[in-house]
């Protein structure tokens, strides 16, 4: 393997990182800060499942992958002739020592703590000795791996609240499911009754697979199939969303029951709760890493 290195203007990261992948075959592009660990550096912060806010850095380094060093010296060749790139220089082209790649992958995947008892593990780890609850779930394209905050705070109140409301949680709702990681986390600490939804045909399909590995019942499908009111309501999304899903989420939680929100920023707070206002009232529950967990519970059935 040969990889190309390009010095690469802000500007011309899209194009510069397409015309490597269609035209000049190179079989991946990755796009890294060139002033990374400067006094330079300057981070790109974006939400999950949102576009990058900016293509690339002030003066990003792309480094395209190919098979044969004359490929690579080719494609080098051919990109800085293109008038359009004059702003591009050729940084290096080095050969890239074979390794276990899949190895290499798993290696940056460790166990992920929920609480000290509740643990997230990738099948190719054994469960920590003091892990209690477990959930098996390896990387993949449907996003929820316990990585990120918000699916772990989820968790975390999942964990928390079981103790005391799990008794009543015999219809749960996890809306956007994404992995199922919300679903199987709600199963495992009590909830029946579980359906997890979401747009992405593909997100379904991983929360069944998810499901069976970690022994858990539920009915994953497409948002229809959310149907009538549960006493536990989960949705990890995104603020934008949240809104415009107000009515639809609040009409699904029964009387006496439990919202639970999560894809928000600390600074969306005051939105969410306006958008919830005429049907519950949202309270900050827990924060991570600069987002937010927010909860609420309707009032019970005078």
């Amino acid at each position: 393997m040969y990889e190309l290195l390009l010095l690469v203007p802000e500007d011309l990261v899209e194009p510069v990182s397409d015309a490597l992948m269609d035209e000049l075959q190179a079989l991946s592009v990755s796009v890294e800060d060139a002033d990374a660990d400067t006094e330079a550096e300057h981070a790109l912060f974006g939400e999950p499942g949102m576009p990058a806010p900016r293509g690339g850095w002030q003066r990003s380094v792309v480094k395209a992958l190919f098979s044969e060093e004359d490929a690579a010296t080719e494609a080098g060749a051919l990109l800085l002739a293109q008038d359009w790139a004059g702003g591009v220089q050729l940084q290096a082209l080095q050969k890239v020592e074979e390794q276990d790649w899949v190895r290499l992958t798993q290696s940056q995947f460790a166990p992920v703590p929920v609480t000290d008892t509740f643990w997230i593990v990738p099948t190719w780890h054994e469960p920590p000795a003091q892990a209690r609850t477990v959930i098996r779930l390896d990387p993949g394209l449907a996003f929820g791996t316990g990585t990120h905050p918000t699916t772990r705070m989820c968790l975390r109140w999942i964990a928390t609240q079981a103790p005391a409301r799990a008794a009543g949680w015999q219809r749960v709702l996890d809306y956007g499911c994404g992995s199922g990681i919300l679903a199987i986390g709600a199963a495992l600490h009590g909830g029946r009754g579980i359906a997890a939804v979401d747009i992405d045909p593909a997100a379904v399909e991983s929360t069944r697979a998810n499901a069976d590995a970690n022994g858990v019942t539920l009915d994953a499908g497409l948002p229809d199939a959310a149907q009538g009111e549960y006493p536990l309501v989960l949705a990890n999304i995104l603020a934008s969303p949240l809104k415009l899903l107000a009515p639809l989420l609040c009409g699904h939680v029964a009387a006496g029951g439990d919202l639970v929100l999560a894809g928000i920023l600390e600074r969306q707070a005051d939105e969410l709760k306006a958008a919830y206002a005429p049907w519950c009232t949202l309270d900050v529950s827990d924060q991570e890493e600069g987002w937010i967990l927010m909860t609420a519970r309707k009032k019970a059935m005078a």
